[in-house]
């Protein structure tokens, strides 16, 4: 039966491994944390998404997804591990080729390898070259005519709280190294994803995944300047935002506390380093949205200031609603800043994780139920728009002032 190998088993590697394994292909998936591999493989799941762990739980039951720390020879590589950016906003893919480093032994011809994490254009031919450079007797498609391996690059689109449905549903940009390779990738996809399977180049779809994001991050930028400039001038941006986009050609985002994630937060400074001197519209937005959890941080030091002796109670500290992903989350910047700023005044809300990062407990922060946190807090500073926030009332739950930057108690 053919073998599907998912190299990195996190928000977007353990989802894709899980449907894959859902069509009855047998899934290898591999990560480098013994304890996520542990975890997979009892069946069970270390992040938090919708539908997930019931499909994990019953195709590692039923045989079909295992997990290692080992990559094994199979027909399928899929590369999902994380690209962050390192000094400088520099991107950093050391592992996707470390990825790339662990496959190379156990590949065979007739093999495809497909990157999905998101990169600068050219990672993809940089993972062929590299593994190039370690199989020597094996001939890389685009570079010998008659080929052993295949190589494409297929970024996912999808929002966390959806991913598993999105993952079958959403169109996808596939890009080979050559045309063959984009037809072969292509074919893959199209065993498992409903949504329209469009080729492409490598680099072109490269490209397309950190346009999508740049192109949000900019948006969300004016947004969020808009609420900075309707602050001052003591206006509700919220019913300026409704409003204005009752205009046809009008649709304005919402503004928040920040932008995080691993995708919007990041991708951009992958354009801005490929291209300095053209890119500053994108560098602009990028230094708006970083400032705006700046700006939270100080009005909420404001707050604090005036009300000696106060507590403030940070709601939510994950990068998005109903999510417990905190990478790059600008509510989690905002409160480890306020409790290095103010100890023993903040505690946190945070109904999707179980416990605390160690930067806020290090700070003696406490994580309460919103309940608790309407008695012992004065201030609401509420960071994230989470299910388990909507429909209640400040007032009734004891909080004396509210500082809401998403919007939902406005």
């Amino acid at each position: 039966m053919e073998k599907i190998c998912v190299i990195g088993l996190g928000y977007i590697g353990l989802p894709t491994a899980a449907v894959i394994a859902r069509t009855g292909r047998l899934v290898h998936g591999v990560d480098v944390r013994p304890d996520v591999v542990e975890t997979i493989n009892i069946g069970r799941i270390h992040i938090e998404e919708i539908d997930l762990e019931g499909i994990v739980k019953d195709r590692v039951w039923k045989g079909y997804l295992v997990a290692s720390t080992s990559p094994i020879p199979a027909s399928t590589y899929i590369i999902a591990v994380p690209t962050p950016f390192g000094e400088d906003h520099q991107p950093d893919i050391s592992h996707v080729l470390a990825a790339a480093d662990s496959i190379a032994p156990v590949l065979a011809p007739g093999a495809l390898v497909i990157v999905e994490s998101t990169c600068p254009v050219g990672t993809t031919e940089k993972v062929r070259d590299r593994i190039a450079e370690r199989r020597p007797d094996l001939g890389m498609a685009g570079l010998v005519e008659e080929a052993d391996i295949c190589f494409a690059y297929c970024p996912e689109r999808v929002l966390p709280g959806r991913i598993v449905a999105e993952l079958v549903s959403n169109d996808r940009s596939i890009g080979g190294v050559t045309p063959a390779c984009a037809a072969r990738a292509a074919a893959f996809y199209r065993t498992f994803v409903q949504g329209e399977c469009v080729l492409t180049d490598a680099r072109t779809a490269e490209m397309v995944k950190l346009v999508e994001n740049s192109s949000r991050d900019v948006a969300i930028a004016f947004a969020n300047e808009l609420s900075i400039v309707c602050d001052r001038l003591d206006i509700n941006v919220w019913e300026v935002i409704r409003l204005a986009n009752r205009h046809p050609r009008v649709n304005i985002l919402n503004p928040g506390p920040g932008v995080g994630g691993h995708c919007i937060a990041v991708d951009p400074w992958f354009l801005i380093s490929a291209a300095p001197d053209a890119t500053p519209l994108i560098r602009t937005a990028r230094q708006v949205n970083d400032g705006k959890a700046d700006y939270v941080y100080r009005r909420a030091a404001a707050m604090l200031d005036d009300r000696p002796g106060s507590t403030i109670a940070c709601l939510g500290i994950t990068f998005k609603a109903d999510v417990d992903d905190m990478r790059e989350s600008p509510a989690l910047e905002i409160a480890h800043r306020l409790a290095e700023a103010y100890p023993g005044r903040v505690i946190v809300v945070e109904p999707h994780a179980a416990e605390l990062p160690t930067s806020l407990t290090s700070l003696g922060v406490n994580k309460v139920d919103i309940e608790t946190a309407g008695i012992e807090a004065d201030i609401a500073l509420l960071l994230v728009d989470h299910r388990e926030f909507r429909g209640r009332d400040p007032i009734t739950l004891g909080f004396s002032e509210v500082y809401d930057t998403r919007g939902l108690w406005r």
